[in-house]
């Protein structure tokens, strides 16, 4: 009954965000809440949030001081030549458009954070797609779909989850994965390439060419697209006095990147770099627990490149409508968690699935593994899924000659997808700041993102890895 109940209130969730019927944060509340006594423990609901609160709560105050801390840094103006030298490649083609964004959250991923690599595409993309008239969820698709690749790096988190659960070395899962790893990836720039042409088709790219001069650099290096000082998803101006900006016909009003505008702190630009090569690399080495390192960063970005207290305020007070949507998300998300857990459906669903694998499969486990990972990493967390499912799935492997290692890697092939799952916070800084509604960005993501592992896991299985 727990393994029924378990699909369907995952099935009624999804259901009900892409028929837009409700906001992903009241279905996140509510349809676990309704489940949870109709499994008859009601009783335990309270237990059951607390526990999943206070599972989450580290990743809220990192997402709450990252948010902060990024828009700090596009702020002061320390992504602009990053941005300029994208919209110089890009101009008003939509291909390019949307290459660009692919190559843009690739580069970024590699940070290992989904979070810092959505706000700075979004960013620096939002305003041109905007501008052009280009559908949003192509953004949002693809940014999500190219970080899900990239999210297999060792410092990312999955590989690190697979390799202490399976009790292996992290560089041997992660090192033979490169080539199918990068067979996704080229995936990925293709799909942007097909769906740039898709877009140019359907906007009609010699109609574009008549905006070029408002994508591309004068010759007195101002832009008039690009990213906004406050990010797009803020409220107010935020681009300080003097900031050129225009509006398009829906009346929303964009600024650039005026190398005058008020928040630009230019003389502290190597120190602002500094300060995040160190924040990266202190990440890295896992000097500190993440979330300490975005707050005592935060902490420091705002003090120093905005001494008087005033601007410090606006600085926060710019970025606080983004602050609040994602950690509300992210607590209504422990709601789910937390009663998928509590209540043992997760588990049912886990045993459900393994047991029903045949005995004639079981020398296949490594394929099986990432066939399983696609809707395993999409519909659970990755703790629930390489704590609890993958070490199930590599012992029924080793009984049939399959390697640990091997298992470990099929287990990764699932993250593209599960970089748009509703479990992770990431996707809603993401669908957040690009102002796309959850469910569509799920209707037009999920077979995309399944086909780039489909990808990874047929490129793995052809090298001989899996």
């Amino acid at each position: 009954m727990l393994t029924v109940l378990g699909f369907v209130m995952i099935a009624t969730f999804l259901v009900l965000i892409m028929m837009k019927k409700v906001s992903p944060i009241a279905a996140l509340v509510l349809v676990p809440a309704l489940f949870c006594v109709l499994v008859g423990k009601g009783a335990h609901l309270g237990d059951y949030v607390i526990a999943g609160i206070g599972d989450l709560a580290p990743t809220a105050a990192m997402l709450m001081f990252a948010i902060v801390y990024f828009g700090v840094m596009i702020d002061v103006g320390l992504f602009d030549p990053i941005v300029r030298g994208i919209l110089r490649f890009a101009k008003a083609d939509p291909v390019r458009i949307v290459v660009g964004t692919a190559v843009l959250a690739a580069i970024v991923s590699l940070d290992g954070d989904g979070s810092t690599t959505f706000m700075i595409t979004v960013s620096a993309m939002y305003p041109l797609y905007k501008r052009l008239k280009m559908s949003l969820v192509v953004m949002t698709g693809v940014a999500a779909t190219a970080n899900g690749v990239m999210n297999t790096l060792p410092w990312g988190g999955p590989t690190a989850r697979a390799a202490t659960a399976l009790k292996v070395d992290a560089s041997d899962i992660f090192v033979p994965m490169i080539p199918a790893l990068g067979a996704g990836l080229l995936f990925v720039l293709a799909l942007a390439y097909v769906l740039g042409r898709r877009e140019r088709k359907r906007l009609g790219y010699l109609s574009l060419e008549n905006v070029t001069e408002t994508v591309t650099e004068t010759a007195d290096e101002k832009v008039l697209v690009g990213v906004s000082a406050g990010g797009t998803g803020g409220g107010g101006d935020h681009s300080g006095e003097g900031a050129p900006s225009y509006a398009d016909e829906d009346g929303e009003t964009f600024t650039g990147l005026d190398p005058n505008r008020a928040t630009l702190r230019p003389r502290l630009y190597w120190f602002n770099a500094l300060l995040t090569v160190v924040l990266l690399t202190a990440m890295i080495m896992e000097l500190l627990p993440i979330p300490v390192l975005f707050i005592l960063a935060a902490a420091l970005a705002l003090t120093v490149n905005y001494p008087h207290m005033p601007d410090q305020k606006a600085r926060i007070a710019a970025h606080a409508e983004n602050v609040l949507n994602v950690s509300g998300m992210v607590f209504a998300a422990a709601v789910f968690t937390g009663v998928l857990q509590g209540t043992g459906m997760v588990d049912h669903m886990a045993k459900w699935v393994v047991g029903g694998i045949p005995d004639w499969m079981g020398p296949h486990m490594a394929l099986v593994t990432g066939v399983l990972s696609i809707p395993f990493t999409y519909f659970m967390s990755n703790d629930g899924f390489y704590f609890g499912i993958v070490p199930v799935l590599a012992e029924a492997g080793n009984a049939h000659g399959v390697s640990t290692l091997e298992i470990a890697r099929a287990s990764l092939v699932g993250q593209p997808l599960h970089m748009s799952s509703p479990l992770v916070p990431a996707v809603y800084v993401l669908v957040g700041m690009a102002k796309v509604e959850f469910g569509d960005h799920t209707k037009f993501t999920v077979k995309w993102a399944a086909a780039t592992a489909l990808v990874v896991l047929v490129a793995g299985l052809l090298i001989g890895i899996v």
